[in-house]
């Protein structure tokens, strides 16, 4: 298992995002480390763009796991609670330009992983993605 720990800067979200794929437990994903890539990006961005509006005492960790079968990502940080399991997922039957800004990303990180959970406890936003490999 990996444990990184970062401060979720918007600037700094393509070193987070490598930082991570670049895991030993990244290795050998094959097709299923497009997914993986894709995912990361954008709850690396979420955490950096609107977890700390004020600022506070920011905080990304990422935990990696990997096992038989499976890899595991999960996402901590301390920022506004934010469950994205709740968001109504967008209609993609509209065309682009009547479709409204935003939850498009978290859609795809459901429909490209195999489980997505969250919790809020202890004053954290815990979000665990899983994958089988």
């Amino acid at each position: 298992m990996t444990k990184l720990h970062f401060q979720p800067i918007r600037d700094k979200a393509p070193y987070i995002i490598d930082t991570i794929l670049q895991a030993e437990e990244m290795a050998s994903l094959g097709v299923v480390w497009q997914a993986i890539h894709l995912v990361t990006e954008e709850l690396v961005v979420n955490v950096a763009s609107y977890a700390y509006p004020d600022g506070a005492d920011d905080y990304l960790d990422v935990e990696i796991i990997r096992d038989e079968g499976h890899i595991t990502l999960r996402f901590r940080d301390g920022g506004v609670p934010f469950n994205p399991l709740e968001r109504e997922a967008p209609d993609t039957s509209l065309p682009i330009e009547e479709r409204p800004i935003g939850g498009l990303g978290i859609y795809l990180v459901r429909q490209f992983m195999d489980t997505v959970e969250y919790e809020y406890t202890n004053g954290e936003n815990i979000l665990t993605v899983m994958k089988k490999v």
